[in-house]
């Protein structure tokens, strides 16, 4: 069984959406990645997250989760997300805030065999952990 994780810039565009679900209906149908683990911290973020929420639809077998880096508070945006879709590390309970984003990347890095990213630049934090994927010999597909 394959997994996959997403990593990818805070602001990008909706128009990327369907290049999103193309991608990973490939991954479902030619590489039989069945899991997909996903960031809840900017756009690109939400963008797989919905896109996942509607493939399952059409493809019952695969799971999804959306790895928190922080527990959620009365102050965070979370209004797109269903709670059920949620999963909070052990190995995160005593990270302070400072490293937690950090930390839920590399668990995502680490329980996945296929990254999927959009990077248009070689800074930040989604290159580097793309960079650190390979690095891992993970696959890499970079949408941008």
């Amino acid at each position: 069984m394959s997994a996959c994780t997403f990593f990818g810039h805070k602001n990008t565009s909706e128009i990327i959406q369907p290049l999103i679900a193309n991608t990973i209906i490939e991954l479902i149908i030619k590489h039989g990645v069945t899991t997909f683990y996903v960031g809840n911290q900017g756009n690109f973020d939400r963008l797989v997250y919905l896109t996942l929420k509607e493939l399952k639809k059409t493809y019952p077998q695969i799971k999804y989760y959306v790895i928190l880096a922080y527990l959620p508070t009365n102050n965070t945006n979370y209004e797109h997300m269903d709670f059920a879709d949620t999963v909070f590390p052990d190995c995160l309970t005593n990270v302070p805030p400072k490293f937690a984003i950090h930390r839920r990347n590399n668990y995502m890095i680490e329980k996945s065999d296929y990254v999927i990213t959009y990077i248009k630049n070689n800074f930040g934090g989604a290159a580097q952990f793309a960079e650190k994927a390979k690095r891992k010999n993970k696959t890499v597909i970079n949408l941008a």
